[in-house]
């Protein structure tokens, strides 16, 4: 018995000076790598920060992708949107940021358009324009534009914060297969491109009757224009057609082909030279659980989520002043 006592406690030993019985050591948090990528608390401190138009839930998100998180939300049914209103807001369309970053100008299916304030998700103004809204822009007096697929138009709205959603002014402008809209402030005209034309539109600046003069039409490549938005910091258009993406140059009115995923492309968005371009390429239908980069790789997924755009929660150069105030007809 003393023999295989020893022996025994000759084994606990060897393997105690092994270490092969000793429990893994938790990270310590010290070290870069052993740290987890925590969500910023509020849009205004996220440094890379993407709008999602979100259909599974009818909701605008704006989610950190460096951590994973969706860190803010507006939806209709939580706001001050009215009940009977819910309905215009089925299928969010687009979603990005407008004055200086503090607001959403948000766009959906059901035919609604939304300005909503990011400090307390309150919806200034809405209103419904109809037809498959797809996108909007806002104009330098604060109005609005928006454009709509089913019944080939855009609507210039008269932006009034103290009498909508009901008694708006509102003035349809034929496009065909209305999907985009972008105002070029250098050049003081609204692009839209629309199935194999770029239009060019000049403003009225009439704050309480707005209203739209087709100036100029352009032929592009390719079928079915769907989105058109700015490159950052540079003087050119992504333009995502049916099977190809291009860029638009305002200046010269000619397009190129850009680098990307090419078919079926719902939007297209670029920031700062470390922030890489962004797809949303549809896996189902016409919707995406994943936002993806040049190459195809992920740069923000969520599983449950019908993302139909993504933009990058950056400055819009191309298309608003430095200063960038909130303003409205009634104001």
């Amino acid at each position: 018995m003393k023999t295989i006592s020893s022996y025994l406690t000759f084994l606990l030993l060897l393997i105690s000076c092994s270490g092969a019985a000793e429990p893994p050591v938790p990270p310590t948090g010290n070290g870069e790598e052993d740290q987890v990528q925590q969500p910023p608390k509020t849009v205004a401190e996220c440094e890379q920060c993407i709008v999602i138009s979100e259909q599974s839930d009818s909701q605008v998100a704006i989610a950190d992708v460096r951590s994973n998180e969706v860190i803010w939300y507006w939806k209709p049914r939580e706001s001050n949107v009215k009940p009977e209103h819910y309905a215009w807001f089925t299928n969010m369309s687009d979603a990005k940021p407008v004055f200086n970053g503090e607001y959403i100008l948000a766009t959906a299916s059901g035919g609604g358009v939304a300005l909503i304030r990011i400090r307390d998700k309150k919806t200034m103004f809405y209103v419904h324009v109809g037809g498959n809204t797809h996108s909007a822009e806002v104009l330098p007096d604060g109005n609005i534009v928006s454009a709509s697929s089913t019944g080939n138009f855009l609507t210039v709205i008269g932006v009034d914060t103290l009498n909508f959603p009901e008694n708006v002014y509102k003035k349809n402008i034929p496009i065909d297969f209305g999907h985009n809209v972008v105002w070029d402030r250098t050049n003081e005209l609204l692009w839209s491109a629309a199935r194999s034309e770029m239009k060019a539109f000049a403003y009225n600046f009439d704050c309480h009757r707005p209203d739209l003069e087709l100036t100029e039409i352009i032929t592009i490549p390719g079928i079915d224009a769907h989105d058109l938005f700015p490159k950052h910091d540079e003087d050119l258009l992504w333009l995502s057609m049916s099977k190809n993406i291009y860029l638009f140059d305002p200046r010269t009115k000619t397009t190129k082909p850009a680098e990307g995923p090419q078919a079926s492309i719902k939007s297209i968005s670029s920031g700062p030279a470390s922030f890489p371009d962004i797809f949303l390429k549809p896996k189902e239908q016409w919707w995406s659980d994943e936002v993806v980069d040049s190459r195809g790789n992920a740069i923000f997924f969520k599983t449950g989520f019908r993302i139909y755009k993504a933009r990058w929660f950056v400055k819009n150069a191309f298309s608003y002043p430095e200063k960038h105030l909130f303003k409205s007809c009634n104001k």
